[in-house]
């Protein structure tokens, strides 16, 4: 029996997230973000939302549409970024933030989808990640209204580690660059990134795929994410999958030939 997961489109496949619910979002900076999910959500309505993703996108392009939309409750994040409306929200206290360390980000997520409810890292020992009084939220005035309690911190073979909780989301959505219909993906380069463990700790996790192909087609050792973890697939055009922006881009000129240095002969 074969194994169908292909949605009919991208609005269909974010239908049912209701307000309130819980995202872990994949991609880092620009790059492997699902940009046209993102748009189908915020194109849904869906608000009050909590939002895991290693950054919250920028000034009008991914998560940072759903930030100037107040759709957005709470972000766990690794950092601000360059996303200048992140920064203001955050500190007019109209939005609650959780920076956690960029590898405990990552592995919180993993260990939420491997069934495993929390782990000790030393990341984070001896600063407010493991102390408390780190602030999540402000009030208008520039006080903290709400700040990070203190964790667990236990010696390991000599070194103290501090306990960090996984993280288990309602819904994920990624972006993967080839996908068959059972949902097994293989990610190209930088999209490896936060997909997989994003992917993972969603409990509905839909990808956009900029190439699906049959069941079979994927060699076993080329699939990053078992299907396993995948409810929903979307598939994209070929100008939809073209679509990949970054930040900033920084260019020089690069020599001619003219100008490059001689060969030692």
């Amino acid at each position: 029996m074969s194994i169908d997961k292909l949605a009919a489109s991208a609005a269909e496949s974010v239908a049912d997230i209701p307000d309130g619910a819980s995202l872990a979002v994949g991609g880092f900076g620009l790059a492997g973000i699902p940009w046209f999910l993102i748009e189908a959500l915020l194109e849904q309505g869906a608000g009050n939302l909590t939002i895991v993703s290693n950054n919250c996108g920028v000034d009008g392009a991914g998560l940072g549409l759903l930030l100037e939309a107040r759709k957005i409750d709470k972000v766990i994040a690794s950092y601000i970024g360059e996303n200048k409306e992140f920064g203001r929200q955050f500190l007019a206290g109209e939005v609650t933030v959780e920076l956690t360390p960029q590898g405990t980000l990552a592995e919180r997520m993993r260990a939420g989808g491997s069934g495993i409810g929390a782990f000790y890292t030393p990341t984070g020992v001896g600063t407010l990640v493991a102390d408390g009084g780190l602030p999540w939220r402000y009030h208008p005035d520039g006080s903290v209204a709400l700040a990070s309690p203190s964790k667990e911190v236990r010696t390991f073979n000599g070194q103290d580690m501090v306990l960090e909780e996984a993280i288990v989301t309602d819904y994920a959505l990624i972006r993967a660059a080839v996908v068959d219909k059972a949902g097994n993906c293989k990610f190209h380069a930088a999209a490896r990134n936060f997909n997989p463990p994003a992917a993972m700790s969603g409990r509905t996790t839909i990808v956009e795929a900029e190439k699906v192909v049959e069941v079979g087609e994927l060699a076993p050792e080329d699939i990053h994410l078992p299907g396993i973890f995948v409810k929903r697939v979307v598939e994209l055009t070929p100008e939809q999958a073209a679509r990949k922006e970054i930040e900033q881009r920084t260019t020089r000129v690069r020599p001619s030939a003219a100008d490059a240095e001689p060969a030692l002969t």
